[in-house]
């Protein structure tokens, strides 16, 4: 009978996620919903409130986020590959394993408890090749050996950050605040440095090949 519960249950998913996608979400309370390995891909969730929810696993690439509340929300192995993440509220989500990559992230939170979220947070195998982190609060964050080639991270917090060994190559990382950073091997090859705080930055061992440094403060 487990094999007929398992068609039943799928069943029973498939109508709920058709629903889903063509449903207009913009500004739905959705806060505590279970939709973990549900197929969001494309659907417009701007504004909704999804704090709390279960998205583990759940497909939502190039979907519209935008102002969304995910505070506290399940996003581990999520896929949000090319999703509108800008100005969403993702203070305390778990994003384990998620793919952010071509993500925008720009102005988005990812505080709480007045230290950047993910500083606390396993960022191991998380994708944020070419993420839009323009203006992003990750003071302290833990980011080290993470794919942040591509990334735009123009005017970014990154004071005391640990980006050892994080490949940054092609990043832009102008007017960024990288104060007290930890930068040690890491690949800065052709990265945008220009008017970038490197006051007390470790970059014992980092390629720096081609990278753009002019203007670069001297003030801490």
């Amino acid at each position: 009978m487990r094999g007929q519960n398992d068609d039943d249950e799928r069943a029973a998913t498939e109508p709920v996620e058709a629903f889903l996608q063509q449903a207009d979400l913009t500004g739905a309370d959705l806060a505590g919903a279970d939709l973990a390995g549900a197929d969001l891909s494309g659907v417009d969730l701007a504004g909704a409130n999804l704090s709390g929810a279960d998205l583990t696993g759940a497909r939502l690439s190039r979907a519209n986020l935008s102002d969304a509340q995910l505070e506290g929300a399940a996003l581990s192995e999520a896929h949000l590959a090319g999703a509108d993440l800008s100005g969403a509220d993702l203070s305390g989500a778990d994003l384990t394993n998620a793919n952010l990559a071509r993500a925008d992230l720009s102005d988005a939170t990812l505080t709480g408890g007045g230290q950047s979220q993910m500083a606390r947070l396993p960022v191991a195998g998380v994708d944020l090749s070419q993420a839009n982190l323009s203006g992003a609060d990750l003071t302290g964050a833990n980011l080290s050996k993470t794919d942040l080639s591509g990334a735009n991270l123009s005017g970014a917090d990154l004071s005391r950050a640990d980006l050892s060994r994080a490949h940054l190559a092609e990043a832009d990382l102008s007017e960024a605040n990288l104060a007290r950073a930890n930068l040690s091997q890491a690949n800065l090859s052709q990265a945008d440095l220009s008017a970038t705080n490197l006051a007390g930055t470790d970059l014992s061992e980092a390629d720096l090949t081609d990278a753009h440094l002019t203007e670069t403060p001297e003030h801490a």
